[in-house]
């Protein structure tokens, strides 16, 4: 993954960028928390984006799994669209189909948005931690439970490889606009990530 050149607007940050923000992903209250799919698969998209902004090959394979994860939940969506509306119906819907892996997919999927939700916000309510830090406590609750031992050197070498912090927030924009925003995204993030962590955990999300 060589480095990708980031484009922030000007008087902007590189939030802006995003196609979709994970502060304008419908959850509907009134449903279980319904979340929209496609505003979802979307925002997930976007956020993967911010590997690039760490500038190292050490994370090719974080953004490829992640990214993969997506694509087998469109798959789904896409093949049954009306079925599908909300992440939670999806999951149901191809459960009763006896097929899963749009489901497994998704277990994966919130576990590495999870994974970058906790090093993002550690990172952010610690201004003399380093990157390479907030992003190794935040595998060691997140995916590194779940990865293989072939798996984990893998991630370990990413977390090595993360820039100076000082550096990867001038690639983002203004310090001040960064933290305001990074802080109103991130808790829109956490908050989905912990509905669709008690939703997985139900009996209905099983296979």
């Amino acid at each position: 993954m060589a480095a990708v050149a980031i484009q922030v607007p000007a008087g902007g940050t590189y939030l802006d960028t995003f196609k979709k923000s994970f502060t304008d992903v419908p959850v509907d209250a009134a449903k279980d928390n319904a979340i929209s799919t496609e505003e979802f698969l979307e925002a997930a998209e976007s956020l993967v984006t911010i590997f690039d902004a760490l500038g190292s090959v050490a994370f090719k394979p974080v953004k490829s799994d992640m990214l993969g994860n997506v694509q087998k939940i469109r798959d789904r969506f896409l093949a049954a669209p009306a079925d599908s509306q909300t992440v939670q119906d999806l999951v149901r819907n191809e459960l009763k189909s006896k097929s899963h892996k749009a489901t497994e997919g998704l277990v994966w999927l919130v576990r590495g948005l999870e994974f970058t939700c906790k090093g993002l916000a550690a990172n952010v309510a610690n201004p003399s931690e380093e990157l390479a830090d907030s992003f190794r406590a935040a595998y060691g609750v997140t995916l590194k439970p779940h990865h293989s031992f072939m798996i984990k050197p893998i991630f370990s070498a990413a977390m090595s490889a993360t820039p100076y912090r000082k550096d990867f927030y001038a690639k983002l924009g203004p310090e001040d606009l960064v933290n305001a925003q990074l802080k109103e995204y991130l808790a829109a993030l956490e908050k989905i990530v912990e509905i669709l962590k008690e939703f997985l955990a139900r009996k209905e999300a099983k296979w």
